[in-house]
């Protein structure tokens, strides 16, 4: 990945093992993911406010293959 290449959020996830399901699902298909989140909320299990929410990211030009791929999935993961 081009280190000056934008990232862009194509995901929230409410816990690290959603969003983790997610990250390696576009892993698989060759799609380069990124976990951001806030670390007090990791440490502390808060899902308050934001707070132990993670966004899955990737480059902007797979934005929109990523978005198709967890739509796919997108019933598995609330099941």
């Amino acid at each position: 990945m081009d280190t000056e290449e934008k990232l862009v959020t194509v995901y929230k996830a409410c816990g690290q093992p959603e969003a983790e399901i997610v990250r390696g699902r576009l892993e698989i298909e060759g799609i380069l993911a990124l976990l951001k989140y806030e670390s007090i909320g990791s440490v502390y299990g808060l899902t308050v406010d934001g707070l132990g929410q993670l966004e899955v990211q990737v480059p902007a030009r797979w934005a929109g293959r990523a978005r198709e791929i967890i739509g796919s999935i997108g019933d598995a993961i609330e099941d």
